[in-house]
């Protein structure tokens, strides 16, 4: 007689029909009854086999007991995999698995659940402080900074009120774990001198309308970034904004807002609405700030991050965070009188208390002015002012931007070849994945930058063509081969019988094989199957 089958690995049955059924537990429900799956089959060993496909096919985990004896670890994978991962942002269980996988469960998951004691817990987050931290310690200490304890404590805390929830366990041991003190951001804001002199910068390097836009506006990086031209109606001026671009295992995603309040209409004013008007000239994409290697898709946060850091440096302004941006925005929003509601509103904050708390080092400011203010006009004192003279004294002088030593992405490539004369060169990748170039001359270097920029105004205009399916026409060094069965389905979309293809062009059935889905894809508007380069 075979022996009992081990915990964990399901069961295996004859049925009275004379079939074999598998079943294995795949988890619990809130309750802690177990949630089954089975299989069935003709034979014993066919069923031993689709149950271990089974198994494999819910991620190979096997199910968890749940038990007060069980250890530490083992509830903090049961307990995120079931509760918590569900109903989670991407972007936030990237932070929670870290938390979880690289800190709890090393340091306390042999623990018994219900000898879990604070003192355990205590220990582990004086330790995480101290000597905590795995990685870039080099440069950053060994020890974990105030707040990636304070979140590490919160995902525990959340796992241990579930178990009592549960009652797996009589307390939660986490709370009233003393902690490392908060400690909020500091806030900077850009003067408007440092503004002036950054938006220069940014223009001289290509991305002044994304970052006028932001200090415009006060939006978040991930809701600028995730932004289309169909958000935007240029007659009201209205902008929607329903998404935000997330960077997640590598790849960018655009989901929903940080919370419902995020998404939100605001008005762009005129002057706004006449630089991202002319903006949109040169941009064949229907993203606002696409890539500028792949038009169809934005811009990666990290990339705008890196930037902003280089354009402050170069416009000698103080570093700061994108989100101080946002800062700057809201500051002198309140400053030059708007209420704080209606700022709220603009932000995308939950409520007008969350602006306030945020905001209460200016509004109390506005509040002293204010009392000055009034002060002065009860005791009938005039309020001095700085003459015209003195501000043109005490102004700064014109600011020169600094010019990047490499001209930066989607502006060609300029040299001088002879004493009067310069060459300019284009060199996109086209639908077909590969690289086609054009070339521009000129007698002064001014002459070919002219000609070079509308240069690329025309080729980005060809390959958005091509991409949308409104054009055929390739660059020159496509094969002609190509070309030909491209004007033929564009003339005739309802053929796809490529023998048929290939009597009509004179040609073998081959050549249309190796051309017809890529062409069929670039017509369709999507990316082509060959291989980017």
């Amino acid at each position: 007689m075979a022996g009992k089958r081990k915990r964990g690995e399901g069961t295996v049955r004859l049925r009275k029909d004379g079939r074999w059924e598998g079943r294995v537990v795949v988890g619990y429900d809130e309750a802690g009854n177990p949630k089954t799956k089975n299989v069935l089959a003709k034979t014993k060993k066919e069923c031993v086999e689709k149950l271990e496909q089974l198994k494999e096919q819910c991620d190979g985990r096997r199910p968890t007991q749940v038990r007060p004896d069980m250890p530490f670890g083992v509830w903090m994978d049961y307990w995120y995999q079931n509760f918590s991962k569900p109903r989670l942002r991407p972007t936030t269980q990237l932070g929670y698995e870290g938390w979880i996988y690289n800190h709890l469960i090393p340091g306390l998951g042999s623990i018994q659940l219900n000898r879990l004691t604070q003192a355990d817990l205590q220990q582990f987050f004086r330790t995480m402080k101290e000597s905590g931290r795995k990685s870039n310690t080099e440069k950053r200490g060994k020890g974990m900074a105030d707040r990636s304890v304070r979140s590490c404590h919160a995902v525990c805390q959340m796992a241990l009120d579930k178990a009592v929830e549960e009652k797996v366990i009589h307390g939660n041991p986490a709370a009233g774990c003393r902690l490392p003190p908060i400690k909020g951001r500091e806030m900077q804001v850009l003067t408007q001198e440092e503004m002036r002199r950054f938006l220069i910068q940014a223009k001289a390097e290509g991305m002044y309308e994304l970052f006028l836009l932001d200090l415009t506006t006060g939006m978040r990086r991930g809701e600028l970034l995730a932004l289309r031209w169909d958000d935007l109606d240029f007659a009201t001026g209205k902008l929607r904004i329903d998404k935000q671009v997330c960077p997640v295992g590598g790849k960018l995603i655009i989901n929903e807002p940080k919370t419902k309040a995020a998404n939100r209409t605001i008005i762009l004013p005129p002057a706004m609405l006449e630089v991202l008007a002319e903006y949109k000239k040169g941009i064949f994409s229907d993203l606002m700030f696409p890539s500028r290697v792949k038009p169809d898709q934005p811009i990666d946060p990290g990339y705008v991050r890196k930037r902003l850091q280089v354009i402050l440096k170069r416009a000698g302004c103080k570093s700061v965070r994108f989100h101080d941006l946002r800062h700057t925005f809201a500051t002198m929003s309140l400053e030059n009188g708007m209420d704080v509601k209606t700022l709220s509103t603009i932000i995308g904050h939950v409520s007008s208390a969350t602006t306030l708390n945020t905001y209460t080092h200016i509004t109390d400011e506005m509040r002293r002015k204010a009392a000055v203010n009034i002060d002065q006009g009860i005791a009938g004192v005039e309020v001095v002012t700085v003459g015209e003279e003195e501000k043109s004294i005490c102004s700064e002088p014109e600011f020169t931007p600094v010019q990047p030593a490499r001209r930066r992405p989607g502006t060609g490539y300029l040299k001088q070849i002879k004493e009067n004369l310069w060459e300019g060169r284009y060199s996109p990748i086209w639908p077909d994945g590969k690289k086609h170039s054009r070339n521009v001359y000129g007698h002064t270097e001014a002459e070919c930058e002219e000609k070079l920029a509308e240069l690329i105004l025309q080729m980005k205009a060809e390959i958005a063509a091509l991409r949308s399916g409104a054009s055929t026409e390739y660059p020159d060094g496509v094969s002609p081969k190509k070309k030909a069965v491209a004007a033929y389905l564009r003339e005739h979309p309802g053929v796809t019988n490529k023998a048929k293809i290939a009597r009509d062009l004179n040609m073998d059935r081959t050549t249309v094989q190796r051309y017809y889905d890529e062409i069929r894809a670039e017509l369709r508007g999507e990316e082509s199957p060959v291989p980017q380069m």
